[in-house]
């Protein structure tokens, strides 16, 4: 059919072979334009990378991002170990462990992922808990420390405090794996057995969903408790002692066992509340107790110097014996005064009454505190011999107790210039001389001499002990041969022992200057014969009896410079006194209670006047506690 010229070529061209239609006009699609290269190529490319990443996701990398993602469901949290618990000698405890809870959550203000740790009480804890946590929020179970006889063991016991980010940095802490958060033993029984009350953490590994919520436990390591520490202490000894100090003076006490040096109390007043250290306090609390004049969180026990006044003619009584400077039946005539220049020695009894007591021995002078016999003591004596006996008791070091802040005091003399001193700025204007009123002043325990109310405790039971001088202790004795090892015989003939226990044994009878323990007695309780058992089922009545308690004491009334003449007050005794020194027996009507001294009692009250007035009653109540059981 013929169509004519206006078609000629079209029809032609589309009737054309399909090789010819190929070769001239009819690319493949995958060479077409340059737009659609370029989606090609574009494509091949992101497919190539997405099956790389692929590959190194799952071949390369696996085993890295199969653990990241484990560790988003699990969490590996720290089970904090119960601090141990300290008890009293019986096994009462001094302390307890209240529940509560460390929330971990990450630092606000940082980028770091460090986590910062806040402490809850068991109810927040509990609370937040129950109605859930933040992502990346935990909670751990924790303790804190409570003590159950705050004021009273304060500076015996000590407390806990936590860590600072200083401390975190140290190695010490880093290599025994102390956490943030962790609170150690600052002072007292807590710092001494630190290590073995601490224990040791346990882990707990838990699931968790997506928002921090645990799941399951998935496995755990249990935490092992502190060990728990029987200390020497007496609760009810402590008690006695807090009860009976004057409220509003500052003082010491110290309450030991004379054969082991074991501490039954050790109180230091004024004191303070060592839960506030533990549950918290402010700022400005802590800033109070800091810049409290009366300073309560010093340990006047054995951090405090202080002349000891008339308790030190216990070691002048030593030295001159020991001597052979006096002999028991040495006397010295009393003439009230003694007069070297213008200087003026008098003795108490003269400065306050205008009386003299005439020929006075060694025993009637410890019993009645005579000055003029032991100002003659130490003339006859000299500085050396009695500055020797003084460090052989332990004065002017320290004895060696467990717990941090021990004071050496300060013995004086001729040679003070080889030991370490910071006081007595008046001998170095004298070029270092001495003369005999200072040997006088030493003598009765003042002028430069300076001790510790422990070291005055030490020296009073070398006469309780028949001559050790036992270590101030709070690790209780458990062993057989611990006295042996904690108390070093100081080599005193039995017979210097007799004549100061006998003069200290006066000076708390009628006569004497203890008068609160003259005749000393306590109503004991005994059950019947059937025994404690049958006795606690039967409506039998307790048996009751007064005995008669010998006890050897010193007072002592001490001038410090005061501008109003105010004087320290001082007593220091030991009891049961032992039958072999027990003379003229003269309450045949009670039962009398001897053998090894049991108890030795050291009070010290500042500034508030006569030993025997103001210190031994508190002494009184403490062995009344004792005794009474």
């Amino acid at each position: 059919m013929k169509l004519g010229k206006a078609f000629a070529d079209n029809v032609s061209f589309v009737t054309g072979s399909s090789g010819r239609m190929s070769r001239e006009g009819g690319n493949a699609w995958w060479l077409g334009s340059g737009r659609a290269l370029l989606f090609v190529s574009v494509f091949f490319i992101a497919f190539a990378v997405l099956v790389w990443r692929l590959f190194t996701l799952t071949v390369i990398h696996g085993h890295t991002y199969r653990a990241l993602a484990n560790t988003n469901k699990t969490r590996e949290l720290v089970r904090h170990a119960p601090r141990g618990i300290l008890t009293d000698r019986t096994g009462k405890p001094l302390v307890a462990n209240i529940p509560q809870y460390r929330l971990i959550k990450p630092c606000e203000g940082t980028d770091v992922m460090v986590s910062c740790v806040t402490r809850l009480t068991k109810d927040e804890g509990e609370s937040l808990a129950q109605h859930g946590l933040p992502l990346g929020w935990y909670l751990e179970v924790d303790y804190l420390r409570q003590y159950l006889y705050p004021e009273a063991f304060a500076h015996i016991v000590g407390y806990v405090g936590e860590l600072t980010e200083e401390e975190m940095q140290d190695e010490y802490y880093q290599l025994r794996n102390y956490r943030s958060g962790d609170r150690i033993g600052r002072t007292g029984a807590e710092a001494v057995f630190e290590d073995r009350l601490r224990g040791r953490d346990g882990k707990e590994l838990v699931e968790v969903d997506a928002n921090g919520k645990i799941l399951r436990v998935l496995g755990k390591d249990d935490e092992v408790t502190g060990e728990t520490i029987l200390l020497p202490l007496d609760i009810g000894i402590g008690m006695a002692a807090y009860r009976a100090f004057p409220q509003g003076q500052k003082g010491a006490i110290i309450v030991t066992k004379p054969l082991t040096g074991e501490i039954l109390t050790l109180y230091s007043s004024p004191s303070y509340q060592p839960n506030k250290f533990s549950l918290g306090m402010s700022d400005t609390e802590y800033a109070g107790l800091l810049e409290d004049a009366d300073r309560p969180l010093f340990n006047r026990a054995v951090g405090g110097t202080y002349p000891p006044g008339s308790t030190f003619k216990i070691v002048t009584a030593l030295a001159g014996l020991e001597e052979k400077a006096v002999t028991k039946d040495t006397v010295v005539n009393d003439i009230g005064v003694i007069t070297i220049g213008p200087f003026t020695f008098p003795n108490w009894y003269f400065t306050q009454y205008g009386r003299t007591e005439g020929l006075v021995s060694i025993v009637r002078a410890i019993a009645r505190s005579n000055d003029i016999f032991f100002y003659k003591v130490g003339e006859w004596l000299g500085i050396d011999k009695l500055a020797k006996w003084a460090h052989i008791a332990g004065v002017g070091s320290s004895l060696g107790i467990e717990i941090g802040g021990e004071a050496s005091g300060l013995m004086p003399g001729p040679k003070w210039k080889d030991q370490t001193f910071h006081t007595a700025q008046d001998l170095l204007a004298r070029n270092n001389q001495w003369y005999l009123g200072d040997t006088y002043h030493v003598a009765i325990g003042q002028g430069y001499l300076l001790t510790t109310p422990l070291q005055v405790n030490a020296w009073t039971n070398i006469i309780a002990n028949s001559g050790y001088l036992c270590r101030p202790t709070i690790t209780k004795s458990v062993l057989p041969g611990y006295a042996q090892k904690n108390c070093k015989n100081i080599g005193i003939q039995k017979e210097t022992i007799q004549i100061i226990t006998e003069g200290m044994r006066l000076a708390c009878a009628p006569g004497g200057t203890g008068w609160p323990l003259f005749g000393f007695t306590v109503t004991k309780k005994t059950l019947p014969q059937t025994g404690e058992t049958e006795w606690a089922l039967s409506p039998t009545p307790v048996q009751a009896r007064k005995t008669h308690i010998p006890v050897a004491c010193k007072t002592g009334t001490a001038e410090f410079g005061d501008p109003n003449d105010k004087t320290h007050a001082w007593f220091t005794a030991f009891a049961p006194i032992a039958s072999d020194y027990i003379q003229d027996e003269e309450n045949s009507e009670q039962d009398t209670e001897s053998g090894e001294p049991e108890i030795s009692v050291t009070v010290l009250v500042e500034g508030a006047g006569e030993g025997s007035n103001v210190a031994a009653p508190i002494a009184k109540s403490i062995l009344e506690e004792w005794f009474s059981r």
